[in-house]
């Protein structure tokens, strides 16, 4: 029982990192508004690349370090998770995003938190929902395909920098559609602070994009690409 567990309890503290660190990291550069330690996008970036990046090395031999639904997802369109192991692992990464929320709500106080609820992503000024959509779904297939390309694919040799792979490709994202989307790429990163904020605008979005980028990652690589 104990062995069964362990990837469930490794997707649920990777997730919490993620979470924690990179939804915390938006309330730090909002308390550090105007101050010039404050890294704005690029340090945020570099949260939340590095931090996974870092997880994923130290967790990716017991669960394969998914942390993201859109990924879990991914990999069972690829055929490399079974439903039940995906449908625990999902449960695992909500709850370890629902925590990060909740205790990033104890650290900051309201007036910190509230005006970037707690880190949950969100859409810019002028960005639609079609268009958050498509920047997410976009921005999670290369997440995906990166991940199956250092992490999954047995027939290279890159597992050993599998996590840096991934902590760059989200790095990069963030840089780029972090301010049309917020660049989550993952829906427990949004739903744990979400929760904890009591903030739902525009939640669909980063539910649709994301697990369809990640479906779509599955299909082309998982399905094409991986085979001989």
């Amino acid at each position: 029982m104990d062995k069964a567990l362990k990837p469930y309890v490794a997707e649920a503290i990777g997730t919490f990192a993620l979470c924690f660190i990179g939804a915390g990291s938006i309330c730090i550069a909002q308390l550090m508004e105007g101050k010039v330690t404050n890294a704005g996008l690029v340090g945020i970036a570099l949260a939340h690349g590095c931090v996974l990046a870092v997880m994923i090395s130290a967790m990716g031999h017991i669960s394969g370090g998914h942390f993201n639904p859109a990924v879990t997802l991914g990999a069972l369109v690829g055929g490399k998770i079974s439903n039940e192991k995906a449908g625990w692992y999902l449960a695992s990464q909500l709850l370890g995003g629902v925590v990060a929320g909740m205790l990033l709500r104890l650290v900051f106080t309201e007036s910190v938190w509230k005006p970037v609820h707690l880190g949950t992503p969100g859409l810019g000024a002028g960005v639609t929902v079609g268009t958050g959509i498509l920047v997410e779904l976009v921005l999670t297939f290369f997440l995906v395909l990166v991940v199956y390309g250092t992490a999954i694919d047995d027939r290279g040799t890159w597992k050993a920098i599998g996590g840096f792979g991934i902590g760059f490709t989200v790095l990069c994202d963030i840089l780029m559609g972090g301010p049309l989307t917020g660049a989550s790429m993952n829906p427990a990163r949004t739903f744990g602070p979400g929760l904890a904020a009591g903030y739902w605008d525009n939640h669909i979005v980063y539910w649709i994009g994301p697990l369809a980028g990640g479906a779509l990652a599955g299909l082309v690589y998982g399905r094409f690409l991986i085979k001989p």
